[in-house]
């Protein structure tokens, strides 16, 4: 039984942080929104959306430690959807799950749910911020542009991609509005054919309401998925907390600050496939109205994890296959097509610290947009100035008409 209890924990930190409650970041009290503002099923179907990514994401990565940010990745996508049509932009809604709302409805909640959730608990601080980084020769569609600064609050800058100091300035960037967890998101060295990175960088830093006792945490095995056990620092504490059992799992939470963002911390009897087959966004709101309070005894570990992965391939499998082809992808609300524009990369990466204190987190996503390319050719030659041209034979070489194009306003 002891095996069981420690065999699957850290895989589940990738759901919990950014969806169960409520936050804020600075001082001063910016709060603009109210809950009403929020259209419910804006949420509702980002959570279903990011216990779908992580379903998909344990498949290809199966025992391995996964942590993502659902909001930061749905904030990305969600602006880039600004630039969609047709099939494209009915393929990206559907893989968020957003398909049941207009995207207006869709930039509006998104806007008040930031907010809400950053200025509502001065004892957290979490910090949400976007931005758009465009190659100085392309120009996009104002309306697309407006839509992003209006509904994100993104700062829109234009940059020399080939300057070698572009790729710095995106990631400093992202640095800062991360405090330094995420140092980059975009390659050194950018490809000519990218135009746009839409980026979104989420921070989170919340003290435990009960802080666990350093002096208390003590080594002790950790059982790992692939049968393996190693010894972790296991932080202890014991007394009143929120507490959820049934068939399935173990479940406790776990408060930050006044209380309004939590830590769930879902331990199943089983392993964690068993439990993603079962997660969806209603048995979530289930579950996480079942918790009672009660007296009891927690141990888990003390750890810091950081992830990186491509959800290219994650997200083909949910549907958007379209948006990353550079023939079939549609993005004509955001620039002039041709050339035509798509996704070529959607870069998440994240990191998390969990300790008697607290927790600290940070995530950035970064969608990456870039022109078809261009067809390879041997030459190019254009006809666009005087020129000399003949009708010739070619066996016997007889030229049967010759002559001279320099007025093209003398043309019929």
């Amino acid at each position: 039984m002891v095996q069981k209890k420690y065999i699957a924990l850290i895989s589940l930190f990738s759901l919990l942080l950014f969806f169960t409650g409520c936050g804020q970041n600075a001082s001063e009290n910016k709060l603009v929104f109210s809950n009403e503002d929020v259209d419910e099923n804006v949420v509702n179907h980002s959570n279903q959306f990011g216990f779908q990514l992580l379903k998909q994401l344990k498949e290809e990565d199966a025992g391995e430690n996964i942590f993502i940010s659902p909001l930061s990745i749905s904030i990305a996508l969600a602006m880039t959807v600004n630039g969609a049509e047709g099939e494209t932009k009915q393929a990206m809604l559907e893989a968020l799950q957003q398909q049941d709302v207009t995207v207006a409805d869709m930039n509006a909640s998104f806007q008040a749910l930031m907010n809400i959730i950053q200025y509502s608990d001065p004892s957290v601080e979490l910090s949400i911020a976007n931005s758009l980084w465009a190659r100085e020769d392309k120009s996009f569609f104002e309306q697309f542009i407006t839509a992003n600064e209006t509904y994100y609050d993104a700062m829109v800058t234009s940059l020399d991609f080939q300057d070698p100091s572009a790729s710095k300035i995106i990631n400093d960037w992202v640095k800062d509005e991360t405090r330094g967890k995420i140092e980059d998101i975009v390659d050194e060295q950018i490809d000519p054919r990218t135009v746009l990175f839409l980026i979104n960088a989420i921070y989170f830093q919340g003290d435990w309401t009960e802080p666990f006792d350093e002096n208390r945490t003590i080594e002790k095995p950790f059982y790992n998925a692939n049968g393996t056990e190693n010894d972790v620092a296991m932080m202890r504490n014991d007394g009143e907390f929120e507490y959820f059992e049934n068939d399935l799992f173990q479940a406790i939470r776990l408060p930050y600050g006044e209380g309004q963002m939590v830590m769930d911390v879902y331990l199943p009897h089983e392993d964690v496939p068993s439990f993603l087959e079962q997660l969806s966004d209603d048995q979530w709101q289930e579950w996480a109205g079942s918790f009672q309070a009660k007296q009891g005894y927690l141990e888990m570990p003390r750890f810091t994890l950081e992830y990186e992965k491509s959800l290219v391939d994650v997200l083909k499998t949910l549907g958007m296959e379209i948006a990353f082809d550079e023939n079939m992808a549609n993005f004509g609300n955001m620039a002039e097509i041709p050339p035509n524009l798509y996704i070529s990369e959607v870069l998440h990466k994240s990191f998390i610290e969990v300790s008697e204190k607290g927790t600290e987190a940070a995530a950035a996503t970064s969608v990456e947009v870039s022109e078809e390319s261009a067809p390879m050719y041997d030459f190019q030659m254009e006809v666009n100035r005087p020129f000399v041209y003949a009708i010739h034979d070619t066996k016997t070489e007889a030229v049967m008409f010759i002559g001279t194009v320099e007025d093209s306003l003398k043309f019929e």
